[in-house]
């Protein structure tokens, strides 16, 4: 059995880590904590956020309801959502590369992003179980290796405008890979290991990005297992980490959609829990197979029942 992973999360225990949200204004009219796309924290700060224990009971303005998750009224991605990546730093040499654009290529259709398809919109429109991956930029330190949450929307707006870069897409997640040897000012490592927003941008629209960061850079606080089942315990814990943000992305793209009275997201509600897990064939832990490769992936919040944290739905 492969060393340095957290029995607790492996076990589907309440492993949750979050951070403490800042006090921000409702949403929808209700007193709910708005979230800040940033409350999945790390495995050094555990906390119970996959709890139904305090959560609204009844339903909310706009069509909530009572599985532990409101509406508050917001948009959300409804069609096939795009997938596009932004190798940001050194990944020369890395498999990284090619084992998470497998992982975005197999993610959509698959009974573990079903879950998704639970959510939807003030007109009963549900998202779907369709994601379609766009393709790829590479971005060589064009802003350091230490970014602020600014350089890293920099960073995505940079590769929409460049020649030949990534398209502008509303209905895209711009998802920005750092390497191991690149950090984020706000809070990788000690805070998060990875986040969502969004940001309108003229002549781009609304556009929804996220920062994914090498878990390799402190195992102790972002990686479940130190070896992953691809071999790569950097880029088999991004791939839990873009799960997590590309769900809360196209459920809450804009902070104020789907979250609960604490201002968890969807996958906040189950970050850092993983259910039950069987032995790859290199002897580190899996959870599920996408096409042809085996995955550690958290479960993510099911929107119907009551509410549960789960790999697949139904």
């Amino acid at each position: 059995m492969k060393t340095g992973w957290n029995i607790l999360a492996l076990t589907g225990a309440v492993a949750l880590c979050m951070v403490m949200l800042p006090a921000l204004a409702p949403a929808g009219g209700d007193d709910d904590t708005r979230p800040n796309g940033k409350a999945a924290g790390t495995l050094l700060n555990p906390g119970n956020g996959n709890s139904n224990a305090g959560q609204a009971k009844g339903a909310k303005p706009g069509g909530g309801t009572t599985n532990g998750i409101s509406y508050h009224g917001g948009p959300v991605m409804t069609g096939t959502v795009n997938i596009y990546y932004i190798w940001y730093g050194n990944w020369a040499g890395n498999s990284a590369t090619t084992i998470l654009t497998d992982f975005a290529t197999t993610l959509g259709g698959s009974p573990y992003y079903n879950i998704n398809s639970t959510y939807y919109n003030g007109a009963g429109t549900h998202l779907s179980n369709s994601i379609h991956y766009g393709g790829a930029i590479n971005d060589s330190y064009s802003h350091g290796t230490s970014l602020s949450d600014a350089a890293i929307q920099a960073v995505v707006v940079q590769a929409i405008n460049s020649p030949g870069g990534l398209p502008a897409d509303t209905n895209g997640i711009y998802l920005v890979l750092t390497s191991s040897d690149v950090t984020a000012t706000s809070g990788f490592c000690t805070q998060y290991c990875g986040w969502h927003t969004h940001a309108f941008v003229s002549t781009m629209g609304q556009i929804k990005y996220a920062f994914v960061g090498d878990p390799s850079r402190c195992p102790s606080a972002c990686e479940a297992q130190t070896t992953g089942p691809n071999g790569n315990g950097g880029a088999d814990g991004m791939a839990s980490i873009i799960a997590h943000e590309v769900e809360e992305a196209a459920s809450d793209p804009e902070l104020n959609a789907w979250y609960d009275t604490r201002g968890y997201e969807n996958a906040d509600k189950c970050a850092w829990t993983f259910g039950a897990t069987y032995v790859a064939a290199n002897g580190a832990l899996a959870n599920m197979q996408l096409g042809t490769r085996d995955f550690l992936i958290q479960r993510n919040w099911v929107n119907a029942n009551g509410g549960v944290c789960a790999l697949r739905y139904p």
